[in-house]
């Protein structure tokens, strides 16, 4: 079922996928920089849902604003700006008439806006997935590197033209010098479950493993030759990793 959730005066356009029980659990599906949803199957996070659903959790994921069919300009998108997209679509879900508990799944930035959204309101999640959470884009801001463009980190401008043709907005990288990313993160203390490939060219593992040194409930897994997106073996070990956390850790 598509769903658009009002925030800020933005529409954000997402995806609810839920069984036709009673009662059921629910994943919120957070996606990274300049990503959507999932449209195609052989996406990630469409791929996590279609897992899910398999077993009888339900999903709801959706584009930030500025990326895929939600509104805004990707210029003017923040990860501040994403954590109050999350915050809508938390509100949106809490309400829905047959759930019963809700976890969070982010990948990369998405991962960020996540454990953060799950450090605000730590009595809502019931349990957190970080698959390759971006971190290091804190650190990357401090250096003047955002994927491979570099830019004067005390001078910063007001946009920045990046290697795939997108501006980003200088307040997404004066913001995102200062996050409180695991300060904020820290503040949940229920079940956290981290992944993230050894093979990562886009965020160096480092980052989940800060994470798991903040946790207090936390299991680090790392996937042998796992890119970013965890391509090939390394989808399915991460996949499985997801399900049995979700379904068999309480």
């Amino acid at each position: 079922m598509n769903v658009e959730i009002k925030r800020d005066g933005l529409i954000l356009r997402g995806l609810l996928e839920a069984p036709r029980t009673n009662e059921y659990d629910i994943a919120i599906l957070m996606h990274g920089f300049t990503g959507d949803l999932g449209y195609k199957k052989t996406d990630l996070l469409a791929q996590v849902a279609q897992r899910l659903h398999e077993y009888g959790i339900a999903t709801i994921r959706f584009d930030f604003n500025g990326h895929g069919k939600s509104d805004g300009r990707f210029q003017d998108m923040t990860v501040s700006n994403e954590v109050a997209d999350g915050n809508a679509i938390l509100t949106y879900t809490r309400k829905l008439p047959h759930v019963r508990k809700i976890y969070l799944i982010g990948h990369s930035q998405g991962g960020v806006v996540a454990s953060m959204l799950a450090g605000y309101y730590p009595e809502y999640i019931s349990k957190l997935v970080l698959l390759a959470p971006a971190a290091t884009l804190k650190e990357d801001a401090q250096n003047g590197e955002l994927q491979g463009t570099t830019y004067r980190p005390h001078h910063i401008p007001d946009a920045l033209p990046t290697k795939k043709h997108l501006i980003v907005g200088g307040f997404y990288l004066r913001t995102a010098q200062m996050l409180p990313i695991y300060e904020v993160a820290q503040q949940y203390t229920g079940p956290v479950c981290l992944i993230h490939g050894d093979a990562d060219t886009v965020v160096n593992k480092k980052a989940s493993e800060r994470y798991h040194d903040v946790y207090q409930n936390s299991e680090l897994h790392i996937v042998s030759g796992g890119s970013h997106q965890f391509k090939g073996a390394a989808r399915s070990q991460a996949l499985q990793v997801v399900t049995i956390f979700l379904e068999g850790f309480e």
